[in-house]
């Protein structure tokens, strides 16, 4: 896989469903275009893993010193939730009630497609997050990309 990439609004329907986006669906390989692991995000997101990203990631994961207490923690902490799902036979995905009043998702919600995963956010918190960090981005480009290239960083 190239990686993921895209936007794309969706609506949860009253149990929590969305339908999943036939563009998006069509950038994963044919393997994992099924089943996904639910997770919280590192913002007020939830992030969507591919089985196949999700093993690779876990994989990493697994090779963390759990004798030190930081690792321990941020293993839990990002585990903390993880939940196995599957496309139904519709094409949608059901997000558990716990994990959408956990980001406070409602009924408008974006997919934030890019590398190995797809975050879901509420669209209202979505574009308040870039609208914020729009003005910055200049300077974050600069401090992320600057050195691209450089043996250094």
């Amino acid at each position: 896989m190239a990686g993921l990439v895209g936007e794309y609004e969706v609506k949860l329907d009253a149990k929590g469903r969305f339908l999943f986006p036939s563009h998006l669906r069509r950038q994963l390989s044919p393997a994992s275009q099924e089943r996904f692991m639910l997770n919280k995000g590192f913002e007020e997101c939830l992030t969507l893993y591919p089985m196949n990203e999700w093993e690779k990631l876990s994989d990493k994961l697994s090779k963390l010193n759990l004798f030190k207490p930081k690792n321990r923690m941020f293993y839990r902490l990002f585990h903390q939730g993880a939940k196995d799902v599957a496309l139904d036979n519709a094409g949608r995905v059901l997000i558990p009630t716990n994990h959408m009043e956990r980001v406070g998702l409602n009924k408008e919600v974006m997919l934030i497609a890019y590398n190995d995963r797809i975050e879901i956010w509420d669209k209202s918190k979505y574009f308040e997050l870039i609208e914020e960090s729009i003005t910055d981005f200049a300077d974050l480009a600069e401090e992320v990309m600057g050195n691209l290239g450089d043996d250094n960083e």
